[in-house]
């Protein structure tokens, strides 16, 4: 799969952007175990060209990320268009646009996907970033925005013909929020459309290997995305690429390896984060690294609300020596939104 001039290989594997969670020292662990493309945490255009600190610093890549994209999200065209040329000098690989995020607060000012309510505009504003930029442009969108309006089909030929290079569909409408399971077959439609020469990543309900093979044979697409389900789970990306290679399904990582993945994180936010925030937003991280132990509720509530890196650290080693050759009989659990 290639995406512009930038070469994927077969059945890659993308990292869905997702606020305040693939912030750089998650995007470093999800690397580490197999993602092969990334994207920034999604960033308002309106913040961006604002100067705004939180959507400024959002604009940090590193050289370990490499291929990574910055996505954007917002209304107004001229506001998009300027802040794509902003994000550009970050010198990323690619620009995506968000026309996929279903919050209420986003979705209702008509941007993310309240833009499946405005076609015309999602159009035109795509056509005006493409002309404007240099780097490969893509889109994140939906299948449509209710099931009165399915129209990702059509939608995706328009976008097509505006000059971006790849697109992602995650396969509910903007009305099911995440609810629901995801609707692979219109997907598929989007890829086996004989109009569609562009490669068409499938975002929704990846939870595993299986579920992966399965919609890559079954619906043809050239890559899917994963997103709540790395959540507390990086290695995600690496047991889908093995079972890919060899069909063997990898066990569930012991504590021990959950707890070097979980130390190696912390010290990823610590470095790239100022502050207690680089712990505060850790915090959902540590408690889905270490779900299903047995008797574990008071060592979490000690994980959880401790707000010193070498407290965080003893507690950490802690766990690892009292669990660690065990295994979690299921697998953790996809983090909920």
């Amino acid at each position: 799969m290639t995406i512009g001039n930038i070469k994927l290989g077969d059945y890659p594997l993308f990292l869905a952007p997702m606020e305040d969670i693939t912030d750089p020292s998650f995007r470093f662990v999800c690397k580490q175990n197999g993602a092969d493309f990334m994207y920034t945490e999604f960033i308002s255009s309106d913040g961006l060209i604002r100067d705004g600190e939180k959507s400024v610093r959002k604009l940090d890549i590193y050289d370990f990320e490499r291929p990574i994209g910055i996505q954007l999200y917002g209304h107004l065209t001229e506001a998009m268009v300027e802040a794509a040329l902003i994000a550009e000098e970050a010198k990323p690989d690619i620009i995506d646009i968000n026309f996929g995020c279903p919050v209420k607060k986003i979705a209702n000012r008509g941007a993310g996907a309240g833009m499946l309510r405005n076609i015309p505009l999602m159009i035109s504003m795509t056509s005006a970033i493409v002309r404007a930029v240099k780097l490969p442009v893509t889109v994140k969108t939906r299948i449509g925005w209710d099931d009165d309006n399915r129209n990702i089909v059509e939608v995706a030929e328009i976008l097509q013909d505006t000059g971006i290079k790849a697109i992602t569909i995650h396969g509910r409408t903007r009305a099911q929020l995440y609810k629901g399971p995801a609707d692979w077959t219109l997907i598929g439609a989007v890829k086996n459309n004989p109009r569609m020469k562009i490669p068409v990543i499938g975002n929704g309900d990846i939870d595993g290997p299986l579920r992966a093979k399965e919609m890559f044979v079954r619906y043809g697409v050239d890559g899917i995305m994963i997103g709540r389900a790395s959540v507390g789970r990086p290695w995600i990306f690496r047991d889908i690429r093995h079972y890919l290679s060899t069909g063997e399904l990898l066990p569930e990582p012991t504590v021990s390896e959950k707890a070097f993945l979980a130390i190696s994180h912390f010290e990823k936010s610590l470095e790239f984060k100022e502050g207690k925030r680089s712990i505060f937003e850790m915090r959902r991280h540590l408690s889905n690294y270490f779900r299903g132990l047995p008797h574990f509720k008071e060592t979490r509530l000690r994980l959880l609300t401790s707000l010193e890196p070498d407290e965080i650290r003893s507690i950490i080693h802690e766990i690892e020596q009292k669990w660690g050759d065990f295994r979690t009989e299921e697998k953790t659990p996809v983090y909920t939104i």
